[in-house]
């Protein structure tokens, strides 16, 4: 089953599983991720060029033994609008 695109899970990964990214505030160029941008758009910083992906690396429950990582869905299905 696919993810939605934007989803937020915790995986106890240390790599990026395939269409997944480490919820750790980097940038990344809007025109390379249109539909995560247009879901995220410049909530946790950006500019007209790039945005931000949410930074949960403290506020991971388990992080004192960093077994458990918060990941975002990059690629997946485009949740519905209501």
């Amino acid at each position: 089953m696919d993810p939605l695109i934007g989803q937020i899970q915790l995986f106890p990964y240390n790599f990026e599983p395939r269409g997944w990214m480490l919820c750790d505030g980097r940038s990344l160029e809007i025109a390379y991720y249109q539909a995560l941008y247009s879901l995220l758009g410049i909530t946790f910083g950006g500019n007209s060029t790039s945005f931000k992906l949410p930074d949960l690396t403290n506020a991971n429950p388990l992080a004192v033994t960093n077994q458990m990582k918060y990941y975002i869905a990059v690629e997946g299905l485009y949740p519905q609008r209501p």
